[in-house]
């Protein structure tokens, strides 16, 4: 079947052009300031608008080293209530749906705005841009550049433009040509990781994706565990070296199920990492799990981090592909939506 007839709503073309987000998010922001000093934040959102909180983590624990400390304390809340860091001095509470409809996120809000807490949000519209406007929040706006565009695929706008917002601030510097560079040479290689993830797709068909990475970037991995839940609509896991090595990969000495296992490798990593990953395939492979190594790409971090989840993508579409899955619709999540609210 052509793939145009099976990709209803072109999530191809969206995949294709969000490395454009990464300058894009720059300008977004570039006006954008809050009143109050902070050296924390804590951002609640659900979903795809909490994953750059996951990816700024991941870029602060990668620039710096120890004993340096990162220009800002980071925490995530996934929940409908804040978390006792949302009420230390100096925090920001970053409020994050691209619909700007989201409940739990929206609760939270209310909570800081309760407890005069300094606040900003970060969404498309909805009831989170109204909220900010009503109450003279500072407040990045996402571009929608499609009706079915999805969150999932909007995190180089939220990361670009949290960036830019705390060098307006003091926080750090920034070169807006590192987002440029990096965008351009993911575009310039996208023929490339396509190809790579078609690749990748081949060998997961009908294997449940398994998606390990070490320490450093466990984000990469757990978003691309979500790219294969939401693209492709199958389960899919993943995990971190070296934790995974002392308990995760004792279950696989009796799997109930087929597998594969995804690897993505930093071959900057500790030596003993590096050992680790090739170790653990071999004694994989003796209990008929097989699985496939992928180097991150080198370059600068900007780059490593969005490259790497360009090729998830990729992969997660293709495979949806293979399966015959228009891969942009969620629909059990609309369902529970609708119940919820009703």
């Amino acid at each position: 079947m052509d793939p145009k007839e099976i990709d209803k709503e072109n999530l191809i073309e969206m995949i294709k052009a969000a490395p454009g987000q990464l300058e894009a998010g720059l300008e977004l922001a570039k006006d954008i300031k809050v009143a109050k000093k902070f050296d924390s934040i804590v951002l609640s959102g659900m979903g795809g608008s909490a994953l750059v909180a996951d990816l700024l983590i991941t870029y602060f624990y990668s620039k710096l080293q120890a004993p340096e400390r990162p220009p800002l304390k980071i925490y995530i809340n996934r929940s409908y209530a804040l978390p006792p860091e949302s009420y230390e001095p100096g925090c920001l509470n970053i409020f994050s749906s691209f619909s700007g409809n989201t409940e739990e996120t929206i609760s939270c809000f209310y909570d800081a705005l309760k407890n005069n807490l300094s606040c900003l949000g970060i969404t498309s519209g909805g009831k989170l841009a109204a909220i900010c406007q009503e109450n003279n929040v500072p407040l990045i706006i996402l571009p929608v550049p499609a009706p079915s565009f999805q969150p999932r695929l909007a995190i180089g706008y939220s990361f670009s433009s949290l960036m830019q917002l705390f060098a307006n601030c003091g926080i750090l510097n920034i070169n807006p040509g590192d987002f440029r560079n990096a965008a351009k040479k993911i575009k310039a290689d996208e023929q490339v990781f396509s190809d790579l993830g078609i690749e990748i797709a081949k060998k997961l068909k009908d294997k449940t994706p398994v998606i390990y990475a070490s320490n450093k970037f466990r984000a990469l991995a757990m978003i691309w565990k979500i790219m294969f839940n939401e693209n492709t609509k199958i389960p899919a896991f993943w995990n971190f070296f070296p934790e995974l090595s002392h308990n995760e990969m004792v279950g696989f000495t009796n799997p109930k199920g087929p597998f594969h296992l995804l690897m993505l490798r930093d071959r900057n990593d500790f030596q003993k990492n590096i050992k680790r990953f090739a170790i653990s395939a071999d004694i994989f492979k003796e209990y008929g799990i097989d699985s496939t190594t992928l180097d991150i790409p080198e370059g600068d971090i900007i780059y490593r981090i969005f490259a790497t989840l360009q090729i998830g993508c990729f992969a997660s579409y293709h495979l949806a592909i293979q399966y015959g899955t228009d891969p942009t619709p969620v629909e059990m999540v609309e369902k529970l939506k609708k119940l919820l609210a009703s």
